[in-house]
């Protein structure tokens, strides 16, 4: 339950002076509706207000507090477009304030002739005129006290003026109370960091520009302070699962060597390694939750397999959850294949199947005569029952958050808690894996399987299409087979798919009917149909949007065109790219730019063309787009901060993660002075998840 001390924080902003229903509106679509939002909403710049020069001594435009006396008003005929104009002076020079549309006498009731005033605003000097066009301040000389030296600037929405939110927040700082201290005072002093309540005091009351950077004192405690929410909140849960009884599922009988027998080719080294860690998580008396890593065709499905076969040999059921339909179907094919000859049964189920093939199915899935169940979310509704399932596979896990991982663990048997290895081909940077995922353990593949070939990346200028068109030409006519990828159109579905027709209609008059189409808002089964034809040789040109980013295996496919490939962001170009390479082929890809707008577009090219480690294009991606762009901005794996960066506070993250394992190690269910003040830091930034699993105290 939230600690009284913070319900003033979490009271509407309705509450706040001046914040009518109107106000509070606008301000939810930016912020949101409590009083607490308006404490991380920090300014983003400063107006200074303290120069006072004399008028004769302002030669350029800049904004200054001066003292003048008001002489006369030129004050336009009703119905005119010319502006309300008043005239004043100090003893060195004038200066014209002009207004527009000017209502009633206002201005004449503010500025009576003849009188001093103290006016702030920004002067412009405009044909030797000096001119300030609505000043923002206009007191009387003893009301100076009201202007401030410096002001904040915050970021605003339509209808919201600086001035009124520079209101509000002071009138949500009001409300700040003092908190009992979390961090360790010899941290504090280590880092010259301030009290909470001082440091948000100073992020809201900057002096200079130096205060409005992430690295100032103020700002670091207080993305300190979240970091450690996110990772006191993951540990606890990690903690948490490995107290709950799972089940000891040993390795044992003839499988894991069947399967060694029917591959093919023998298992990288850091596939051994992480099917290694996994088999010691099975066989702990507590659930597992691991994340397993690789990059684009590093081997995780074998992997996975070979921990399925560890279910399957203890007579436990498992799951493959899979994002799409294709994906789900083409692992199916994949598992199906490499578990020929054995004793392993394994069957598919989407949301695409129904009637009495599906019921069929379902029998069977609680009879126990199926192994090993491969599909989408359709595998956890509630109709679908198992018959003992104890093991479940989610690929592409930065789609499943935590609180769902959760909620998958418990569909095990009553009692027990199921083992979860997740996937995922995106290579995460390490500061992201602790804040998205350090409630897992987590294994990295971080070789590829050998004989594997390099891909040939090359960057060409779009003006050079018709050359490239004419190289897939003579290719395909060889045998190989392509995917073209249209570019991203202003984040907009609607240009994406206009896109990709004008190309596919384009490429039609040239390939005939061995060009298909594929794109987000076709059905899946329309998609399915398209792509069957792809991976049959029935299209040997696959013009897509980037729905086939994401697993899709055509290794007949070895060239890979991407169209103004300097709209993606890195990570998104080395997933599209690993589409090709999977076959005996040497594959090529085509970045195709135009325009090159700015260093970061040029840097995304020529790392594409340097590399092929996933790890390292992901940690660059990450420092060239920032966090929520590289896993997809709101994605449910995703810690959403309020006040930390990860690109400008990355380093804190570890020391974080650090902190929380000390902390609980000496306090598990955070019972100490210490340990309370860390709860109310949970409440603070909304890590109530992590609460909940603590004992009372």
């Amino acid at each position: 339950m939230r600690p009284e001390i913070l319900y003033p924080f979490f009271a509407d902003t309705i509450s706040l002076p001046g914040v009518g229903g109107r106000i509070a509106t606008l301000l939810e679509k930016i912020i949101g509706r409590r009083v607490l939002d308006l404490f991380w909403h920090l300014p983003v710049d400063i107006i200074d207000r303290s120069a006072s020069p004399a008028l004769t001594d302002i030669t350029y435009d800049q904004i200054v507090t001066v003292e003048v006396t008001i002489d006369d008003h030129d004050i336009p005929p009703r119905g005119s477009k010319r502006p309300y104009r008043v005239w004043c002076h100090d003893d060195t020079g004038k200066l014209q304030l002009i207004f527009f549309h000017v209502k009633g006498d206002y201005i004449q009731r503010q500025l009576p002739e003849g009188e001093l005033r103290l006016i702030s605003g920004r002067v412009e000097v405009y044909n030797s005129q000096l001119q300030m066009t609505h000043p923002d301040y206009m007191l009387l000389p003893e009301q100076r006290g009201q202007i401030p030296g410096v002001e904040p600037v915050y970021p605003l929405t339509a209808g919201i003026s600086g001035k009124v939110m520079a209101k509000i927040v002071r009138g949500a700082l009001d409300r700040l109370v003092d908190l009992p201290e979390w961090q360790d005072a010899p941290l504090l002093k280590r880092e010259g960091w301030p009290s909470w309540i001082e440091a948000m005091k100073n992020a809201h009351q900057p002096e200079s520009p130096a205060d409005l950077l992430a690295a100032s004192l103020a700002r670091t405690r207080l993305a300190y302070d979240e970091f450690l929410a996110n990772q006191l909140a993951l540990e606890i849960m990690r903690r948490q699962n490995q107290k709950k009884k799972g089940r000891s599922l040993i390795a044992k009988g003839p499988l894991k060597q069947q399967l060694l027998d029917n591959l093919p080719y023998q298992l990288t080294g850091a596939q051994v390694r992480s099917g290694a860690e996994i088999e010691q998580d099975l066989a702990q008396p507590f659930a597992m939750m691991r994340l397993l890593q690789g990059d684009v065709g590093s081997g995780k499905t074998v992997v996975a397999l070979l921990a399925m076969l560890v279910a399957v040999g203890n007579g436990v059921q498992a799951a493959m959850i899979a994002p799409t339909e294709i994906l789900a179907r083409q692992h199916y094919a994949g598992l199906c294949q490499m578990t020929t000859g054995m004793e392993v049964r394994v069957a598919i189920l989407t949301g695409r199947d129904k009637g009495k093939a599906r019921a069929l199915l379902l029998d069977d899935l609680q009879a126990g005569k199926i192994d090993i169940l491969v599909g989408t979310h359709a595998l956890f509704q509630k109709d679908v029952h198992y018959h003992d399932l104890g093991f479940a596979v989610i690929d592409e896990q930065h789609r499943f958050g935590v609180e769902q991982r959760m909620a998958l663990s418990a569909k095990g048997r009553p009692g027990t808690t199921m083992d979860v290895l997740a996937m995922t081909a995106t290579p995460i940077p390490r500061t992201l894996t602790l804040t998205a995922y350090g409630d897992m353990d987590v294994s990295q593949l971080t070789e590829k399987p050998p004989g594997r070939k390099a891909i040939d990346t090359r960057v060409v200028p779009l003006n050079r299409l018709d050359d490239v068109v004419q190289g897939i030409r003579r290719a395909v006519d060889a045998g190989t087979r392509a995917f073209w990828i249209c570019p991203l159109v202003e984040e907009s579905e609607v240009l994406d798919l206009a896109a990709a027709e004008e190309r596919f209609r384009h490429l039609e008059q040239i390939f005939g009917p061995r060009v298909g189409l594929v794109h987000g808002k076709m059905k899946a089964k329309e998609k399915d149909a398209v792509m069957d034809h792809f991976v049959r040789g029935e299209i040997s040109v696959l013009v897509a949007t980037t729905v086939v980013e994401v697993g899709v295996d055509v290794p007949e496919a070895s060239i890979m065109v991407i169209e103004h490939a300097e709209r993606f962001g890195l990570s998104q170009l080395h997933q599209l790219r690993g589409r090709v390479g999977r076959g005996m082929e040497k594959s090529t890809c085509l970045l195709l730019y135009g325009a090159l707008k700015g260093e970061a577009a040029k840097a995304r090219l020529k790392i594409m063309r340097e590399t092929d480690d996933g790890f390292l294009i992901a940690e660059e991606d990450l420092r060239l787009r920032g966090a929520g762009e590289l896993l997809g901005t709101r994605q449910s794996g995703m810690p959403d901060f309020r006040v930390a960066s990860i690109e400008e506070h990355g380093p804190l993250i570890a020391m974080a993660r650090d902190d929380a394992r000390l902390i609980l190690e000496k306090d598990p269910d955070l019972n100490s002075d210490r340990g309370r003040a860390l709860r109310v830091l949970l409440y603070l930034f909304e890590r109530d998840e992590g609460v909940k699993y603590l004992t009372s105290g």
